[in-house]
């Protein structure tokens, strides 16, 4: 069930890079480089482009979704990585922008940490696909301090932010959202025949309030950075929160894990990381709109 579970997340990676794509530039056009508003929400609504892109999310998501039913977070949450270089593929194709050797390197770092842990995650997370009450309802206090404090960020400097700010937020909102749809799926799939009645209403409202804060800030993110970069950080950070609520939270991990294994997998998500960081200061796309903006500061 596990490499069932990884095929289908990576071809829900196909369908994220494409409709991350289409929103980013549908986004972009609409805004100018400017944040979204509410208003600006509704108009891309009725942009076709935009709403192609949410289709194609959705099929991905729903991918994703079932490898979450059906094997460990700490398997599946960082597979989304491969999205990162068809996105990169497809933007410089349609923009344009030829990929200097950071930006090159950069995305080698986030992908190669990305599948080393995925590999080693393999073979040290336990099968157990219970998880308690107590589990499901420590999560969404957790989730409810995270909307809490980035919400609360968002409209106490709500002109101050850049796409990485956006970028943090939506991928730790979203790395909480995957754990809990985890447990959804889990219920609903639940041999007792209550389906419905095995999923609780706190869960589901938590779902909603984090994903729908995590859209307007991956919106905002489209806005002001690459979509290569917004889905660099998605498949990074969501992973990361994600697996660390799996492994402190839900239990995932082995209770024997050799400590060179640890290690490794700490050095991998390491890797990941800096491969995020290099990538949203030496992106061309980065460098153009930084010189842009000392151009306008200039005159």
């Amino acid at each position: 069930m596990v490499w069932l579970a990884v095929g289908c997340a990576v071809v829900a990676a196909f369908f994220l890079a494409f409709g991350t794509q289409r929103q980013g530039g549908a986004v972009r056009a609409s805004t100018g480089g400017l944040a979204v508003t509410t208003q600006g929400m509704l108009r891309l609504l009725r942009n076709p482009r935009w709403m192609f892109g949410l289709l194609l999310l959705v099929i991905g998501m729903a991918l994703n979704v079932y490898a979450l039913a059906i094997a460990p977070l700490t398997v599946v949450q960082p597979i989304g990585a491969i999205a990162l270089v068809i996105t990169t593929v497809v933007n410089s194709r349609e923009h344009g922008i030829r990929m200097n050797r950071p930006t090159v390197l950069a995305i080698v770092a986030c992908m190669a940490g990305s599948i080393g842990f995925v590999l080693l995650a393999i073979n040290v997370t336990a099968e157990n696909h219970g998880i308690s009450v107590r589990q499901e309802l420590t999560t969404v206090l957790l989730l409810t301090a995270v909307v809490a404090g980035f919400g609360g960020a968002a409209v106490a400097f709500r002109h101050r932010h850049n796409a990485f700010f956006y970028i943090i937020g939506a991928g730790v909102l979203f790395g909480f959202v995957a754990v809990l749809v985890r447990t959804i799926a889990i219920g609903l799939m639940n041999p007792n025949g209550l389906f419905l009645a095995n999923v609780a209403w706190y869960v589901v409202a938590a779902v909603a309030a984090a994903g729908l804060l995590g859209t307007y800030f991956v919106q905002n993110a489209y806005a002001s950075g690459p979509p290569d970069l917004v889905i660099a950080g998605l498949t990074v950070i969501d992973p990361i929160v994600g697996i660390a609520v799996g492994i402190v939270v839900l239990d995932e991990l082995q209770p024997d894990v050799h400590p060179v294994t640890a290690m490794s997998m700490a050095a991998a998500a390491i890797v990941a990381i800096v491969g995020v960081i290099a990538l949203s200061r030496h992106h061309p796309d980065v460098l153009q709109r930084q010189q842009e903006a000392r151009r306008r500061q200039g005159v």
